[in-house]
């Protein structure tokens, strides 16, 4: 798993999470990343960002932890 720094980790690095830590199993930034990657691939709710992350978790880990795999459509509502 490589965890290098990407330009949306630099956009992003300054944002503070809001989530209480012992409650949150999903990283904000992971779930960030995720989000801007699969609206930009074509996802339009949701759903269709879990299903993308899905799709491509293979890929996605190579540039982000994921300590707890995928999140779910319910984390990415949640989250917005």
């Amino acid at each position: 798993m490589q965890t290098g720094i990407t330009s949306i980790h630099k956009y992003f690095q300054e944002l503070t999470d809001p989530r209480v830590k012992s409650r949150s199993s999903h990283l904000l930034m992971d779930i960030l990343a995720i989000s801007l990657i699969a609206v930009n691939a074509g996802a339009q709710s949701f759903n269709g960002m879990a299903l993308f992350a899905e799709s491509k978790e293979s890929r996605l880990r190579t540039f982000l932890v994921l300590p707890n795999g995928i999140p779910s459509h319910d984390t990415f509502n949640r989250i917005f």
